[in-house]
């Protein structure tokens, strides 16, 4: 295993941990939400708990590169580049809903090679770091094998959202030929598919820090990660993954509709 992958992992677990503890002193309590631009709530602590994890990993790794979703792009000049969410699920976390997570995702000449989603209200970690496996905790993950749609359990983020992006009637399409629906949105539906308690995660509206740590969960877990075109873009506002078995249907089926 390439040194330089483990040693910036091993960082992203500790750094991942001690900012979902500062996420979580504040969950559950009177915070002021404010609205930016895009209609996306932001309270302190997203940007206190975003703050720590830049500062953290900076220190550490001063030519890496950042993107984060608060406090936006530094370039760097090693090749690294770490993507970041310092509360992903904000919409829960201010309703007192414990599915919201810490997300660091790390590139690598834009090669995605580790995650970590730190779910710290759910007491659980998901990980995974290129060619090492995807783990919950100290389990390892694998998607599930189920091959058909009638048999599998779609999850998806809100109605509303495929609205906007034009594949309402789409997904409800796709929604009718799978067994169990649940909206189950954000990290969570992603690990879920990784973990094998689904097969389709599909979601619009994601920016790169919504998915970048998630995609190489989900893909070491034996998934496959895509836009809705089939491509593996985290910078395009749609997404899909699933167990890989399903996956070239359920997109037929999501683009055969556009409303």
């Amino acid at each position: 295993m390439n040194p330089e992958w483990r040693n910036r992992y091993e960082l992203a677990l500790e750094v991942a941990r001690e900012a979902g503890r500062l996420a979580l002193s504040y969950f559950d309590a009177t915070v002021t939400v404010e609205w930016k631009q895009d209609r996306t709530p932001v309270t302190v602590a997203d940007r206190e708990t975003e703050k720590l994890l830049r500062r953290r990993l900076l220190e550490r790794f001063p030519n890496d590169g950042l993107l984060g979703e608060e406090f936006g792009d530094a370039p760097g000049s090693s090749g690294f580049r770490w993507i970041i969410d310092p509360i992903d699920g904000t919409r829960s976390f201010v309703r007192g809903i414990p599915i919201w997570a810490t997300l660091i995702g790390l590139e690598y000449n834009g090669e995605h090679i580790a995650g970590v989603a730190e779910a710290p209200a759910m007491r659980e970690t998901y990980r995974a770091l290129r060619g090492d496996g995807a783990f919950r905790n100290d389990r390892r993950i694998r998607v599930s094998e189920i091959a058909t749609l009638s048999e599998a359990q779609i999850f998806y983020s809100s109605l509303a959202w495929f609205i906007k992006g034009g594949r309402r009637d789409g997904f409800l399409n796709l929604a009718a030929r799978t067994n169990r629906q649940r909206g189950f949105g954000d990290y969570y539906g992603f690990v879920l598919v990784a973990q094998g308690s689904g097969e389709l995660m599909v979601e619009y509206g994601v920016h790169a820090w919504d998915v970048a740590g998630l995609k190489a969960i989900v893909e070491e877990a034996g998934g496959r990660y895509s836009d809705w075109q089939g491509k593996p873009d985290i910078f395009r506002p749609d997404v899909l993954v699933s167990n890989g078995r399903v996956h070239n249907e359920a997109l037929q089926i999501l683009n055969a509709t556009a409303s």
